[in-house]
């Protein structure tokens, strides 16, 4: 009843003033017409938000890629540096070829280091090596490592022994997986579809370092 009561006040409220002039009716419409422009700028927002995000995303991570190229050609050439002065030499293996370039893209077991790319564990069980050791640079002939997909052909990668004043042609590859959804189908070259195989590689001949079978004065 009281409800009710207030409602029939107002009418009569209303009935005594009689007509609004024409400027209360336009102010009203100009306020309804704010009104109904409230939330636009939120919908919009949600449906540009994403697009946006993913762009965003999309660039940070296209950096990173460049970046961690430019990271493992760096680590390549020091990790050549060690064969060609004779720190690394004779018979080696594929670890201690990854253990030379994952020294210089991934954080160190012992905590020591800058902050690599990734895990010490990640780079060596993802990374791949491949040694080849010539005579001469005229006698030099190495198989192709990649397939036709794409794809690395591990059982045709090698580490052959060194020696001094031989030409090595030392190889590095890292399946660099993308995370931004949608942009891995576009920059994939391997068959995974999500995946950018990064390669660096270093031709040089090793250094006349002194051996078992090779004099300190003599050179190549």
């Amino acid at each position: 009843m009281l409800v009710l009561g207030a409602f029939a006040s107002r009418l009569k409220g209303l009935h005594k003033r009689g007509p609004q002039p024409q400027g209360a009716d336009d102010g009203i419409r100009a306020r309804m017409r704010r009104d109904s422009r409230r939330g636009s700028a939120a919908i919009e927002f949600a449906m540009l938000a994403p697009v946006f995000f993913l762009f965003l995303f999309g660039l940070i991570e296209t950096g990173v890629i460049y970046f961690a190229q430019a990271t493992l050609t760096n680590a390549i050439d020091d990790a050549a540096r060690t064969v060609r002065t004779g720190k690394l030499m004779g018979t080696l293996t594929a670890d201690q070829m990854k253990d030379a370039v994952c020294n210089g893209i991934a954080t160190r077991q012992d905590g020591t280091g800058p902050m690599g790319l990734m895990s010490w564990d990640t780079c060596k069980a993802t990374l791949q090596v491949d040694m080849r050791v010539f005579d001469g640079f005229s006698g030099a002939n190495y198989p192709s490592v990649i397939k036709a997909d794409g794809s690395l052909d591990v059982n045709n990668m090698t580490v052959q022994a060194t020696d001094a004043c031989k030409v090595v042609l030392f190889r590095a590859y890292y399946p660099w997986t993308v995370l931004t959804p949608f942009l891995g189908s576009l920059m994939s070259n391997m068959p995974s579809g999500n995946q950018v195989l990064l390669g660096a590689a270093a031709a040089f001949r090793t250094e006349p370092y002194p051996d078992a079978s090779r004099a300190t004065t003599q050179l190549c």
